[in-house]
């Protein structure tokens, strides 16, 4: 089974600031699927966020809507094309009222910055050299240590 899109249901307590704070990322809001409810962030083709008042995620669930300022329960990362793209949507989101939780990770192979959004959804926004996406990381830097050799000798 393959799926063909992917929809993310995160809560707000506040709607309009929610679709602000993800326009200012530079995704779009899908009018169609948008109302006093909820608001369809379009991420791509076949990846979205609806973000959905708390009230409203209620509907689709019996269990407890967290509070994702002290709680976690989804880790959501999304790829960038270069480490630059990652600092530049961390600059845009800081600029719209979300908060950096944590240090940059920065694995050698993989640079890495989170970002919260006024709600506390935490957003990853990585990027990851293509060789190491392709052979492990673990080669990866066991070949990048073998080149370091090298050019050292």
């Amino acid at each position: 089974m393959t799926a063909t899109s992917i929809f993310v249901n995160i809560p707000t307590t506040d709607l309009d600031r929610a679709k602000a704070f993800y326009e200012a990322l530079g995704f779009t809001i899908n009018p169609n699927f948008t109302d006093e409810n909820a608001a369809c962030v379009v991420l791509s083709d076949t990846i979205y966020f609806m973000v959905l008042t708390r009230e409203y995620l209620g509907t689709f669930t019996d269990k407890q809507i967290i509070d994702p300022k002290t709680q976690a329960q989804v880790a959501i990362a999304l790829t960038r094309d270069s480490r630059e793209d990652v600092d530049a949507v961390l600059a845009k989101g800081l600029a719209a009222g979300g908060s950096e939780p944590r240090p940059v990770q920065d694995y050698g192979f993989m640079y890495s910055r989170d970002l919260d959004d006024p709600d506390g959804n935490n957003l990853s926004f990585l990027f990851m050299e293509p060789a190491a996406a392709e052979m492990g990381p673990e080669a990866y830097m066991a070949q990048q240590g073998a080149g370091a050799e090298a050019s050292s000798a």
